[in-house]
Protein backbone atom coordinates (compact mmCIF):
# COMPACT_ATOMS: atom_id res chain seq x y z
CA UNK A 1 0.00 0.00 0.00
CA UNK A 2 1.45 3.84 -0.39
CA UNK A 3 0.75 5.64 1.56
CA UNK A 4 1.26 10.03 0.52
CA UNK A 5 0.87 12.51 2.96
CA UNK A 6 -2.54 14.62 2.25
CA UNK A 7 -3.67 17.66 4.58
CA UNK A 8 -7.57 16.40 4.80
CA UNK A 9 -6.18 13.12 6.16
CA UNK A 10 -5.15 15.09 9.44
CA UNK A 11 -9.22 16.43 9.97
CA UNK A 12 -11.32 14.49 11.91
CA UNK A 13 -14.09 16.34 9.96
CA UNK A 14 -13.32 15.31 6.51
CA UNK A 15 -15.31 12.90 4.17
CA UNK A 16 -13.34 10.14 2.42
CA UNK A 17 -13.87 8.80 -0.60
CA UNK A 18 -12.39 5.52 -1.76
CA UNK A 19 -12.48 4.84 -5.38
CA UNK A 20 -12.76 1.42 -7.30
CA UNK A 21 -10.94 0.94 -10.50
CA UNK A 22 -8.77 3.45 -12.13
CA UNK A 23 -9.88 4.59 -15.41
CA UNK A 24 -10.72 7.82 -17.07
CA UNK A 25 -14.27 8.22 -15.18
CA UNK A 26 -12.16 7.24 -11.89
CA UNK A 27 -9.61 9.64 -12.67
CA UNK A 28 -12.41 12.39 -13.04
CA UNK A 29 -13.60 11.93 -9.89
CA UNK A 30 -10.62 12.67 -8.52
CA UNK A 31 -9.79 15.45 -9.75
CA UNK A 32 -13.26 16.86 -8.83
CA UNK A 33 -12.69 15.40 -5.15
CA UNK A 34 -9.33 17.27 -5.30
CA UNK A 35 -11.46 21.19 -5.52
CA UNK A 36 -14.05 20.06 -2.37
CA UNK A 37 -12.67 21.77 0.76
CA UNK A 38 -14.16 19.19 3.29
CA UNK A 39 -14.12 15.67 1.38
CA UNK A 40 -10.70 13.99 -0.30
CA UNK A 41 -9.67 11.02 -1.97
CA UNK A 42 -8.37 8.66 0.64
CA UNK A 43 -7.76 5.55 -1.57
CA UNK A 44 -7.76 4.43 -5.03
CA UNK A 45 -8.38 0.20 -5.76
CA UNK A 46 -7.47 -1.51 -8.97
CA UNK A 47 -6.60 -5.05 -9.75
CA UNK A 48 -3.19 -4.17 -10.48
CA UNK A 49 -1.00 -2.59 -7.26
CA UNK A 50 0.90 -1.05 -10.19
CA UNK A 51 -1.95 0.62 -11.97
CA UNK A 52 -3.12 1.71 -8.37
CA UNK A 53 0.27 3.30 -7.24
CA UNK A 54 0.57 5.11 -10.66
CA UNK A 55 -3.09 6.54 -10.28
CA UNK A 56 -2.58 7.64 -6.71
CA UNK A 57 1.28 9.24 -7.63
CA UNK A 58 -0.26 11.24 -10.24
CA UNK A 59 -3.51 12.54 -8.48
CA UNK A 60 -2.42 12.78 -5.29
CA UNK A 61 -4.34 9.83 -3.16
CA UNK A 62 -2.32 8.57 0.13
CA UNK A 63 -3.54 5.16 -0.65
CA UNK A 64 -3.37 2.50 -2.99
CA UNK A 65 -4.75 -1.30 -3.31
CA UNK A 66 -4.06 -3.34 -5.47
CA UNK A 67 -7.25 -5.35 -4.73
CA UNK A 68 -10.84 -4.24 -4.57
CA UNK A 69 -11.32 -6.13 -1.24
CA UNK A 70 -8.54 -4.20 0.81
CA UNK A 71 -9.65 -0.89 -0.14
CA UNK A 72 -13.13 -2.25 1.33
CA UNK A 73 -11.31 -3.45 4.55
CA UNK A 74 -10.13 0.38 4.92
CA UNK A 75 -11.91 1.59 8.70
CA UNK A 76 -11.60 5.64 7.04
CA UNK A 77 -13.04 5.30 4.29
CA UNK A 78 -16.90 6.76 4.20
CA UNK A 79 -17.69 5.94 0.86
CA UNK A 80 -16.72 3.84 -1.75
CA UNK A 81 -17.21 5.27 -5.46
CA UNK A 82 -17.33 1.99 -7.86
CA UNK A 83 -16.20 2.75 -11.22
CA UNK A 84 -15.65 -0.27 -13.01
CA UNK A 85 -17.22 -1.53 -16.07
CA UNK A 86 -20.74 -2.06 -16.30
CA UNK A 87 -20.78 -5.84 -15.72
CA UNK A 88 -18.82 -5.77 -11.97
CA UNK A 89 -21.44 -3.00 -10.80
CA UNK A 90 -23.44 -5.76 -8.61
CA UNK A 91 -20.93 -8.06 -7.65
CA UNK A 92 -18.20 -4.83 -5.75
CA UNK A 93 -21.67 -3.22 -4.61
CA UNK A 94 -22.78 -6.60 -2.63
CA UNK A 95 -19.54 -6.88 -1.07
CA UNK A 96 -19.56 -3.28 -0.11
CA UNK A 97 -22.74 -3.33 1.78
CA UNK A 98 -21.83 -6.95 3.45
CA UNK A 99 -19.41 -5.21 4.88
CA UNK A 100 -21.17 -1.78 5.51
CA UNK A 101 -19.48 0.23 3.33
CA UNK A 102 -21.83 2.72 1.38
CA UNK A 103 -21.80 3.31 -1.93
CA UNK A 104 -21.95 5.62 -5.38
CA UNK A 105 -22.40 3.08 -8.04
CA UNK A 106 -21.45 4.48 -11.46
CA UNK A 107 -24.31 3.96 -14.51
CA UNK A 108 -26.20 1.88 -15.27
CA UNK A 109 -26.34 1.07 -11.84
CA UNK A 110 -26.44 -2.67 -12.54
CA UNK A 111 -26.97 -5.17 -15.20
CA UNK A 112 -30.62 -5.71 -15.17
CA UNK A 113 -33.51 -4.93 -12.89
CA UNK A 114 -33.33 -8.14 -11.28
CA UNK A 115 -29.95 -7.38 -9.86
CA UNK A 116 -30.82 -3.92 -9.06
CA UNK A 117 -33.81 -5.03 -6.76
CA UNK A 118 -31.22 -7.58 -4.91
CA UNK A 119 -28.64 -5.15 -4.38
CA UNK A 120 -30.96 -2.44 -2.79
CA UNK A 121 -32.96 -5.18 -0.72
CA UNK A 122 -29.56 -5.88 0.50
CA UNK A 123 -28.99 -2.34 1.39
CA UNK A 124 -32.03 -1.94 2.93
CA UNK A 125 -31.50 -4.65 5.20
CA UNK A 126 -27.96 -3.59 6.05
CA UNK A 127 -29.54 -0.47 7.17
CA UNK A 128 -26.48 1.08 4.18
CA UNK A 129 -26.95 4.06 1.79
CA UNK A 130 -26.24 2.96 -1.80
CA UNK A 131 -27.02 5.64 -4.79
CA UNK A 132 -26.56 5.16 -7.97
CA UNK A 133 -23.95 8.05 -9.68
CA UNK A 134 -25.96 9.40 -12.84
CA UNK A 135 -24.78 12.70 -11.96
CA UNK A 136 -26.97 14.97 -14.21
CA UNK A 137 -29.67 13.33 -10.86
CA UNK A 138 -27.81 15.57 -8.77
CA UNK A 139 -26.83 18.53 -11.07
CA UNK A 140 -28.55 22.19 -10.51
CA UNK A 141 -29.28 22.56 -14.05
CA UNK A 142 -32.07 19.88 -13.18
CA UNK A 143 -33.69 22.16 -10.65
CA UNK A 144 -33.70 24.87 -13.10
CA UNK A 145 -35.51 23.19 -16.17
CA UNK A 146 -38.03 22.06 -13.72
CA UNK A 147 -38.69 25.63 -12.88
CA UNK A 148 -38.56 26.90 -15.98
CA UNK A 149 -41.06 24.31 -17.06
CA UNK A 150 -43.11 25.02 -14.29
CA UNK A 151 -43.28 29.15 -15.73
CA UNK A 152 -43.90 28.21 -19.05
CA UNK A 153 -47.12 25.95 -18.38
CA UNK A 154 -45.82 22.00 -18.53
CA UNK A 155 -44.11 19.64 -20.52
CA UNK A 156 -46.33 18.01 -23.80
CA UNK A 157 -42.95 16.94 -25.71
CA UNK A 158 -39.76 15.75 -24.46
CA UNK A 159 -36.81 14.72 -26.83
CA UNK A 160 -33.33 13.54 -25.78
CA UNK A 161 -30.26 12.71 -27.95
CA UNK A 162 -26.99 11.44 -26.83
CA UNK A 163 -24.84 10.36 -29.59
CA UNK A 164 -20.78 9.82 -29.46
CA UNK A 165 -18.24 7.69 -31.48
CA UNK A 166 -17.03 5.74 -28.78
CA UNK A 167 -17.54 2.58 -31.31
CA UNK A 168 -13.83 1.48 -30.72
CA UNK A 169 -14.17 1.09 -27.32
CA UNK A 170 -13.72 -2.74 -25.75
CA UNK A 171 -16.55 -2.02 -22.98
CA UNK A 172 -19.27 -0.90 -25.84
CA UNK A 173 -18.64 -3.64 -27.98
CA UNK A 174 -18.52 -6.52 -25.57
CA UNK A 175 -21.57 -7.52 -24.17
CA UNK A 176 -19.90 -9.95 -21.31
CA UNK A 177 -18.97 -6.23 -19.87
CA UNK A 178 -22.40 -4.73 -20.44
CA UNK A 179 -21.21 -3.04 -23.58
CA UNK A 180 -23.89 -1.24 -25.77
CA UNK A 181 -24.94 2.37 -26.16
CA UNK A 182 -28.35 2.10 -24.07
CA UNK A 183 -26.27 1.57 -20.95
CA UNK A 184 -23.50 3.69 -21.57
CA UNK A 185 -25.91 6.60 -23.61
CA UNK A 186 -29.30 5.94 -23.32
CA UNK A 187 -29.71 5.45 -20.20
CA UNK A 188 -29.23 9.47 -20.06
CA UNK A 189 -32.22 10.06 -22.41
CA UNK A 190 -34.16 8.01 -20.00
CA UNK A 191 -33.26 9.81 -17.25
CA UNK A 192 -33.79 13.17 -18.72
CA UNK A 193 -37.72 12.24 -19.37
CA UNK A 194 -37.94 11.15 -15.81
CA UNK A 195 -36.61 14.10 -14.29
CA UNK A 196 -38.43 16.36 -16.61
CA UNK A 197 -41.54 14.16 -16.09
CA UNK A 198 -42.11 11.67 -13.24
CA UNK A 199 -45.08 10.29 -14.85
CA UNK A 200 -45.22 6.33 -15.65
CA UNK A 201 -44.72 4.80 -18.87
CA UNK A 202 -47.48 3.26 -20.65
CA UNK A 203 -46.12 2.53 -23.63
CA UNK A 204 -42.75 2.29 -25.44
CA UNK A 205 -41.41 1.45 -28.52
CA UNK A 206 -38.43 1.26 -29.98
CA UNK A 207 -35.82 0.31 -33.00
CA UNK A 208 -32.37 -0.87 -32.72
CA UNK A 209 -29.26 -1.46 -34.69
CA UNK A 210 -26.22 -3.37 -33.71
CA UNK A 211 -22.87 -3.92 -33.86
CA UNK A 212 -21.19 -7.67 -35.43
CA UNK A 213 -20.79 -8.44 -31.54
CA UNK A 214 -24.76 -8.20 -30.66
CA UNK A 215 -24.29 -5.01 -28.41
CA UNK A 216 -27.09 -2.43 -29.23
CA UNK A 217 -25.23 0.31 -31.58
CA UNK A 218 -27.59 2.99 -32.13
CA UNK A 219 -31.52 3.02 -31.37
CA UNK A 220 -34.71 5.42 -31.29
CA UNK A 221 -36.81 5.35 -28.17
CA UNK A 222 -40.67 6.38 -28.02
CA UNK A 223 -42.35 6.96 -24.66
CA UNK A 224 -45.61 7.55 -24.14
CA UNK A 225 -46.58 8.84 -20.46
CA UNK A 226 -49.73 8.70 -18.55
CA UNK A 227 -49.94 11.84 -17.84
CA UNK A 228 -50.26 12.20 -22.11
CA UNK A 229 -46.71 13.56 -22.72
CA UNK A 230 -44.70 11.99 -25.21
CA UNK A 231 -40.73 11.35 -25.15
CA UNK A 232 -38.49 11.14 -27.71
CA UNK A 233 -35.08 9.54 -27.51
CA UNK A 234 -32.15 9.11 -29.63
CA UNK A 235 -28.67 7.05 -28.55
CA UNK A 236 -25.37 6.13 -30.94
CA UNK A 237 -22.06 4.66 -29.78
CA UNK A 238 -21.00 5.14 -34.00
CA UNK A 239 -21.25 8.98 -34.31
CA UNK A 240 -21.81 12.36 -32.71
CA UNK A 241 -25.25 13.91 -31.62
CA UNK A 242 -26.06 16.96 -30.85
CA UNK A 243 -26.49 15.73 -27.75
CA UNK A 244 -29.40 18.54 -26.56
CA UNK A 245 -32.51 17.64 -24.60
CA UNK A 246 -35.67 19.82 -25.47
CA UNK A 247 -38.95 20.40 -23.57
CA UNK A 248 -42.16 21.64 -25.47
CA UNK A 249 -44.68 23.67 -23.56
CA UNK A 250 -47.59 25.27 -24.66
CA UNK A 251 -46.09 28.53 -26.29
CA UNK A 252 -42.05 27.55 -25.54
CA UNK A 253 -39.59 25.30 -26.06
CA UNK A 254 -37.12 24.62 -23.35
CA UNK A 255 -33.32 23.35 -24.79
CA UNK A 256 -30.65 22.57 -22.23
CA UNK A 257 -27.23 22.69 -24.73
CA UNK A 258 -25.68 19.34 -23.44
CA UNK A 259 -28.15 16.08 -22.24
CA UNK A 260 -24.75 14.74 -20.44
CA UNK A 261 -23.89 18.36 -18.40
CA UNK A 262 -25.88 21.46 -19.20
CA UNK A 263 -24.39 24.50 -18.89
CA UNK A 264 -26.79 26.81 -20.82
CA UNK A 265 -30.27 26.51 -20.53
CA UNK A 266 -32.42 28.45 -22.91
CA UNK A 267 -35.90 29.43 -23.64
CA UNK A 268 -37.34 30.21 -27.04
CA UNK A 269 -40.94 30.91 -28.97
CA UNK A 270 -41.72 30.54 -32.36
CA UNK A 271 -40.01 31.30 -35.13
CA UNK A 272 -36.82 31.09 -32.74
CA UNK A 273 -37.31 33.79 -30.64
CA UNK A 274 -35.18 33.74 -27.50
CA UNK A 275 -37.15 34.46 -24.59
CA UNK A 276 -34.85 33.81 -21.52
CA UNK A 277 -31.00 32.20 -21.25
CA UNK A 278 -29.62 31.12 -17.55
CA UNK A 279 -26.81 29.19 -17.18
CA UNK A 280 -25.76 26.78 -14.16
CA UNK A 281 -23.33 27.82 -11.47
CA UNK A 282 -19.48 27.29 -12.32
CA UNK A 283 -18.50 23.72 -11.52
CA UNK A 284 -15.18 21.65 -11.25
CA UNK A 285 -16.30 18.81 -13.05
CA UNK A 286 -20.17 18.41 -12.71
CA UNK A 287 -19.28 15.20 -10.55
CA UNK A 288 -18.94 17.46 -7.41
CA UNK A 289 -22.97 17.46 -6.68
CA UNK A 290 -23.45 13.38 -6.41
CA UNK A 291 -20.30 13.61 -4.31
CA UNK A 292 -21.66 16.04 -2.03
CA UNK A 293 -25.48 15.00 -2.17
CA UNK A 294 -24.02 11.64 -0.73
CA UNK A 295 -21.83 13.40 2.18
CA UNK A 296 -25.11 14.93 2.84
CA UNK A 297 -27.35 12.01 3.19
CA UNK A 298 -24.74 9.62 4.62
CA UNK A 299 -24.22 12.34 7.51
CA UNK A 300 -28.25 12.38 8.51
CA UNK A 301 -28.64 8.89 8.42
CA UNK A 302 -30.73 7.80 4.92
CA UNK A 303 -30.00 5.08 3.25
CA UNK A 304 -31.05 6.38 -0.70
CA UNK A 305 -30.89 10.05 -1.96
CA UNK A 306 -34.27 12.28 -2.66
CA UNK A 307 -32.47 12.95 -6.07
CA UNK A 308 -32.30 9.38 -6.71
CA UNK A 309 -34.08 7.19 -5.13
CA UNK A 310 -34.06 2.97 -4.73
CA UNK A 311 -37.21 2.94 -6.84
CA UNK A 312 -35.61 5.23 -9.99
CA UNK A 313 -32.72 3.55 -9.91
CA UNK A 314 -35.12 0.14 -10.33
CA UNK A 315 -37.94 1.70 -12.67
CA UNK A 316 -34.97 3.05 -15.12
CA UNK A 317 -33.64 0.25 -15.28
CA UNK A 318 -36.87 -2.18 -15.83
CA UNK A 319 -37.46 0.43 -18.86
CA UNK A 320 -34.04 -0.82 -20.29
CA UNK A 321 -34.96 -4.28 -19.14
CA UNK A 322 -37.79 -4.10 -21.78
CA UNK A 323 -35.97 -2.40 -24.70
CA UNK A 324 -33.64 -5.26 -24.57
CA UNK A 325 -35.86 -7.78 -24.39
CA UNK A 326 -37.84 -6.20 -27.47
CA UNK A 327 -34.16 -5.90 -29.10
CA UNK A 328 -33.25 -9.42 -28.57
CA UNK A 329 -36.83 -11.11 -30.14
Amino acid sequence: MLILSYICDMIDSCFHVGIIGAGHIAEKAATTLSGLLDMDCLAIASRSQKKAESFASIFGVPRAYGSYEAILDDPDIDLIYIATVNSTHYEIAMKAVAKGKPCLVEKPFTMNADEARRLLAFAEEKGTFVAEAIWTRYQPARDMIQSLIKEFGGAHLISATLSYNISSKERILSPELGGGALLDLGVYGLNFVRMVDSSPVSRISSQCIKFQSGTDMSETISLILEDGTMACIQASACCEGDNTGTVSCKDVVIVADNLNNPQIIRVYRRNHELVKEVRVPEQITGYEYEFLECMECIREGLIESPRMTHAESIYVMELMDKLREDWAS
